[in-house]
């Protein structure tokens, strides 16, 4: 079997920059929301489709925000899409996913957790993390846990990581932290760019092994010296970029293979969908299979 872990917080900011607007007969903005519910109802289509979590951040600060300032925050946020956060949650519920609601951990911290735990499982052929998001390239094992875009109809193996990023998914924590993840408000090394950084890392792996001298380096790299001389001078920084870019596998999820079943929309659905002014949604959702 396969088990499909999606990036809910993901697929609502998608749903509301991709989704036309719309408005449920009470007046709020719900477009982001009914998006994501003709999202996860179309997913739930597919063959062979069964085993489905979905991780919200809840709230977007974590514990990584106590480690880290400038770690990224929800300011900003559209307040049309922050208040279609609670809904999204409840939404996917309703449809019968399980939910993981993040607030100390973010989303894809519960992702990497599930996708730990489930690809131990003997009964499961293959974890399909459903995002683009690269923090989750990390997560890749093989063919047995890959990263799957959903709109573009790709998959990501370990090979298809090494191919895009230089480097194999262990080692992306490393190249996070140095050269830096603006999305993620994660500074990185100064001087150290994507290529310098995959070459290296290429090599040895992780931050921690690579020589503090340039003369050291059994790699060509364009400026080495200045680069490790960069590097020397932010040991402590790179430490703290790499511990916010690495992600916990640790997070405490209560559910086990068989609660990630998919057993069909609960009673709330057809009421949440005439609350969104969605009712031709319930059209669409499949029958639980077997």
């Amino acid at each position: 079997m396969q088990v499909h872990l999606l990036d809910g917080t993901w697929e609502l900011f998608r749903s509301h920059y991709g989704a036309p607007p719309a408005t449920a007969p009470d007046g709020r903005e719900v477009g982001a929301v009914r998006g994501l519910l003709a999202s996860l109802v179309a997913l739930l289509r597919e063959p062979g489709v069964t085993h489905v979590a979905v991780a919200f951040d809840t709230v977007i600060e974590s514990f990584r925000n106590e480690l880290f300032a400038g770690y990224k925050t929800g300011a900003g946020i559209e307040p049309q899409l922050w208040a279609q956060f609670p809904l999204a949650e409840r939404a996917a519920r309703a449809l019968g996913l399980v939910v993981w609601p993040m607030v100390e951990f973010e989303a894809d911290d519960a992702l990497a957790t599930g996708a730990v735990r489930f690809a131990a499982e003997p009964a499961v052929e293959q974890v399909l993390l459903a995002t683009p998001d690269k923090d989750l390239a990390q997560c890749v094992r093989g063919d047995r846990v890959v990263q799957l875009d959903r709109r573009r109809r790709h998959l990501l193996d370990e090979a298809a990581v090494r191919a895009k990023f230089g480097v194999g998914p262990r080692s992306i924590p490393d190249l996070l932290a140095l050269t830096g993840d603006e999305q993620d408000g994660i500074p990185g090394v100064p001087r150290w760019g994507a290529k310098s950084a995959a070459t290296v890392l290429a090599h040895y792996g992780h931050i921690e092994a690579i020589p503090p001298e340039a003369a050291d380096w059994q790699v060509t790299v364009r400026g080495a010296a200045a680069l490790a001389a960069s590097l020397a001078a932010h040991r402590t920084d790179a430490a703290l970029w790499l511990r916010l870019a690495t992600l916990r596998t640790d997070v405490p999820l209560a559910e086990r293979l068989d609660d990630l079943r998919w057993r069909g929309p609960r009673p709330d659905l057809a009421p949440l969908c005439h609350e969104l002014g969605h009712e031709r949604l319930l059209d669409r959702v499949p029958a639980p299979p077997g």
